[in-house]
C-alpha cells in the first residue's frame, strides 16, 4: 500500500506539532507524554521519508538515529569503561 506523499507530509506537521505541545507541557523530565509523542513524530517521519521515495524516488536529508538500550550510560561511565588496569609487571613494560 502506497501512502500519499501530501497525506504523510501533513501526518508529520501534526505530529510536529503535538511533540512541541507535548515538550512544552511536560510535567516532569519523564512525562510519558513527550514519550508518546516522540514515537508518533519518529513514525510520522519514517511513513512520510518512505512514501516520498516510493513516489517521487527522493529522500530526505534527515534519518532517526538507532535508540540503544546504554541510554542510562552517563560520561562517567564511559571513562570508567575506557580506563585499562594494568599490574605493576605491565606498567614496568610501558615505561620501558
Amino acid at each position: 500500500m502506497t501512502v500519499d506523499p501530501r497525506a504523510a507530509l501533513d501526518r508529520l506537521v501534526a505530529a510536529l506539532e503535538a511533540h512541541y505541545t507535548a515538550v512544552v507541557s511536560k510535567h516532569g523530565e519523564d512525562d510519558p507524554a513527550v514519550d508518546d509523542a516522540y514515537d508518533v513524530l519518529a513514525d510520522a517521519f519514517e511513513v512520510y521519508d518512505d512514501a516520498l521515495g516510493t513516489v517521487h524516488g527522493e529522500a530526505t536529508p534527515f534519518y532517526l538515529a538507532e535508540e540503544d538500550d546504554d541510554d542510562d550510560l552517563d560520561e562517567d561511565d564511559l571513562d570508567d569503561e575506557s580506563d585499562v588496569d594494568l599490574d605493576d609487571d605491565e606498567l614496568a613494560d610501558a615505561d620501558a
